[in-house]
């Protein structure tokens, strides 16, 4: 056992110690940071913050009514009066509502060269909704100011989708794009490891002071150790972001973290991670050279990326049978889990189901792999045909 974790542990360091991984792990997370924050500096930075003009020939809106954040809006008696003061750069752009406002809802703006952004808008839209809404009861002022708040509930009540916290619906699309390229990307680090130490022939001596199943276990939990690196670090990262952007964006103040969808996810991770270690460990073992173990290995990633096929039937018909059918299958279950979780309840027989036919799959994954690895590591140049994979797999 103690051979296991010090492989475990060689290999970790090995790969974090990586410039690849730095730049993969840090290199990504800051461009994107640097990336949104700059384009956020430009949009503020260039934003016209002038105030925003009004002329009232309906007599609908209040001057001593403001908003607490947009721009600053000022009433004008007169049209010409609001056009002086857009002329002398008084005020960036002005409105005029006609008389008859209240029939046809119809308004003019009026301004230089620029179009007011698209915020400014949006503070006098809002602006003439809480005028408009001032003489009635709080509750429906809010209702009428802000729009209602829709959220879709499950008929047992398990789940929920709420407008307010869209977390719900992105983090499951984002755990099974996340899963597709951290993990299959490991894996397919840890099918080149196999090979080229067959190919240099380093397991011969390996394998004289450690066994072939603390060998792989040893650099699949390494592996699945710097994977889960990886995600941590993207984790607090985007957690950050989160609790940074809140301060500015209104939105993220009413996000809140879907901790059951995330306990799924670790339940689902880690038998899934070794089953894939196990699958590429085999055809490391069996084949001689790392090109023709990466042709075999192309066609087992299909199996795990298929239900991303399927993608316009889950958001339709998300309890359709091939759908269940992929849940219940062991190398399509994450992706398929997560995916359906994002519009739909996915009954608890299913994941119950799907858990445990990936945990007897991905065990009955490192068993063979382990016989696989231990009949080929020595055949240097030669490669396990069927017969030798179903004999290695047989022998006792």
């Amino acid at each position: 056992m103690r051979n296991f974790w010090l492989m475990a542990k060689h290999e970790y360091r090995k790969m974090v110690g990586k410039r690849s991984f730095l730049l993969g792990t840090l290199g990504i997370p800051l461009l994107i940071i640097v990336v949104t924050g700059l384009g956020i500096f430009i949009t503020l930075r260039g934003e016209d913050r002038r105030p925003l003009g009004y002329v009232d020939q309906a007599g609908v809106l209040a001057p001593q009514v403001q908003l607490e954040d947009g721009v600053e809006i000022r009433p004008y008696p007169t049209t010409p009066a609001a056009q002086s003061a857009l002329e002398n750069g008084d005020i960036q752009a002005y409105y005029v509502l006609p008389a008859d406002y209240l029939d046809n809802r119809e308004v003019s703006l009026y301004y230089w060269e620029e179009t007011p952004s698209e915020g400014v808008r949006d503070s006098f839209n809002e602006y003439v909704r809480v005028n408009l809404a001032a003489d009635q009861p709080e509750a429906i002022r809010a209702l009428l100011v802000d729009g209602p708040d829709l959220t879709l509930r499950s008929l047992e009540g398990t789940r929920e989708l709420s407008s307010s916290n869209p977390l719900n619906f992105i983090v499951p699309l984002v755990a099974a794009f996340l899963f597709f390229f951290v993990v299959m990307g490991s894996a397919g680090y840890l099918l080149q490891v196999v090979t080229d130490e067959k190919e240099n022939r380093t397991m011969e001596v390996m394998v004289t002071s450690i066994t072939p199943l603390q060998l792989i276990g040893g650099k699949a939990l390494g592996l699945m150790a710097v994977s889960l690196t990886q995600m941590l670090i993207w984790l607090v990262v985007a957690v950050g972001a989160i609790l940074v952007g809140a301060q500015y964006i209104p939105l993220l103040q009413t996000l809140t973290i879907p901790w059951t969808f995330l306990l799924i996810v670790a339940l689902f991770f880690l038998p899934s991670y070794a089953l894939i270690a196990g699958m590429m460990t085999a055809i490391g073992g069996a084949v001689t050279e790392l090109r023709q173990g990466q042709q075999i290995a192309g066609l087992l990633n299909l199996l795990f990326v298929f239900p991303f096929f399927f993608t316009v039937l889950i958001f339709g018909q998300p309890d359709s049978p091939i759908l269940v059918a992929l849940t219940l299958f062991p190398t399509t279950s994450f992706i398929t889990v997560a995916m359906r979780w994002a519009v739909n309840v996915v009954p608890m027989w299913q994941l119950i189901s799907s858990w445990l036919i990936l945990v007897a799959t991905a065990v009955f994954s490192v068993y063979v792999s382990s016989r696989i690895f231990r009949a080929g590591m020595l055949r240097y140049g030669q490669s396990l045909k069927l017969s030798g994979i179903v004999a290695a797999v047989r022998n006792r």
